[in-house]
């Protein structure tokens, strides 16, 4: 029987409102009630100075390495080399190719994996990058349910578009048939807004980029996520105007759920507008592929995407999942609101909150434990616009059931001062 102490760090777990300096006991792989007496023999880790939480959860990931192309990162690169313990994949396998991510991703890594199902038979190949291979004729519904209830264990949701490039090609039917899957599997349905493909040659059919939401809400129901509200792309929550569409506030009260997923489309600007008018998201996705970090990738992938060349300060990785919580300290959220995205909402989502996303004792010992810096930082979006970060949230390490990993990955991001 293994046995592991935290010493001395400040445990803060929202699930169970617990925010204190102490120990945390690690035995056997599950946390152990504090009031256990310590073997003799036990590791000793020091944590002074440091946050211990749970085991983060990053609902936004694109890890279906090889089979999606560029697009796709190393899970384990991702996961506990950054001191995450769960992703979840957001729409890399499709009812075709879901086999093979359970068997070459979820089984082989030593992160927790989830997937959210592509409603498209393609998944995500190559970050979306052929449009037309998204058009109504390539979903299956009955495909695609028979996949996810087939997968209860791996399949936690639904992903999906509703965009201006596919709107202006196919109006709202394949946000429908999304929608249609998500009911009959009993799934919630992630969908992506902000324009992610250009309008086609001919200017398609005309679209309205504040008209998005209003048009698909009423396909949506609660539970369902909207994501990217940051987004500075057009379609997204925040109107062409500039101010945040109105009907924001009734997606909230209808029960929908939103999710940041950083990713490329994060605007500081956009996310300011947001906060001010009161909408605080549930959950933080980090939205990381083969396009917005710096890795090597297989020959034959196209050259450029438009994730890339967003990418405005190339050579190096700006986000992670914990840089993006620095993000969101930066721009004035707390620090229990921001552990509360990654750890007990996320595991609502995934509807786990029974087994993930806490540090109660019985549970398995999914742990980040996240170093936590006071000075001056610079922090960059895609838009150029920059923002001082006072406190600067870097991970340590991690304990995924138990056993150590540290943050050693190479893609994490290095902080620059001011």
């Amino acid at each position: 029987m293994t046995t592991t102490v935290l010493k001395g760090g400040r445990i803060l777990d929202p699930a169970t409102a617990t925010d204190r300096v102490g120990d945390l006991l690690v035995l056997d792989g599950r946390i152990a009630d504090p009031a256990t007496p310590v073997p003799a023999g036990a590791q000793l880790i020091d944590c002074t100075g440091k946050l211990v939480l749970p085991g983060l959860i990053d609902t936004h990931a694109h890890v279906f390495r090889y089979v999606t192309g560029r697009f796709g990162l190393d899970a384990d690169l991702c996961g506990v080399q950054s001191g995450v313990t769960t992703l979840v994949d957001q729409g890399g396998p499709s009812c075709i190719t879901l086999p093979a991510f359970r068997h070459y991703v979820a089984e082989r890594s030593r992160t927790r994996l989830y997937a959210f199902l592509s409603a498209y038979l393609v998944g995500g190949l190559e970050g979306h990058y052929y449009p037309e291979l998204y058009r109504p004729s390539c979903l299956d519904v009955d495909a695609t349910v028979k996949a996810a209830r087939a997968n209860r264990d791996l399949v936690k949701g639904i992903k999906a578009h509703a965009e201006l490039g596919g709107l202006s090609r196919w109006g709202l039917d394949v946000m429908k048939l999304a929608a249609q899957i998500g009911r009959e599997a009993d799934l919630p349905v992630y969908v992506h807004f902000g324009q992610l493909w250009p309008t086609p040659d001919g200017g398609g059919l005309p679209v309205d980029p504040d008209a998005i939401l209003p048009q698909v809400l009423d396909l949506l129901r609660p539970g369902d996520v909207l994501a990217h509200p940051f987004s500075r792309h057009p379609g997204g929550f925040v109107e062409q105007s500039g101010r945040v569409h109105p009907l924001v506030r009734e997606a909230v009260d209808r029960g929908l759920k939103m999710d940041v997923g950083h990713g490329s489309h994060f605007s500081f600007r956009s996310a300011r507008k947001v906060l001010e008018a009161g909408f605080v998201p549930d959950t933080l996705g980090a939205d990381m592929h083969g396009y917005n970090t710096t890795v090597p990738h297989p020959p034959g992938t196209p050259d450029s995407h438009p994730d890339e060349e967003e990418h405005l300060f190339r050579g190096r990785t700006r986000f992670s999942l914990v840089s993006a919580m620095t993000a969101m300290l930066a721009l004035g959220l707390a620090l229990e609101q921001v552990v509360r995205m990654v750890t007990v909402n996320a595991a609502a989502l995934l509807r786990k909150e029974d087994e993930l996303g806490s540090l109660q004792p019985g549970r398995v010992a999914d742990v980040s434990v996240l170093n936590d810096e006071r000075g001056r930082w610079v922090m960059r979006d895609n838009e150029g616009t920059q923002v001082i970060a006072e406190r600067m949230l870097t991970p340590a390490f991690c304990l995924r059931a138990g056993q150590r990993f540290d943050a050693q990955a190479s893609i994490l991001p290095v902080a620059q001062a001011a």
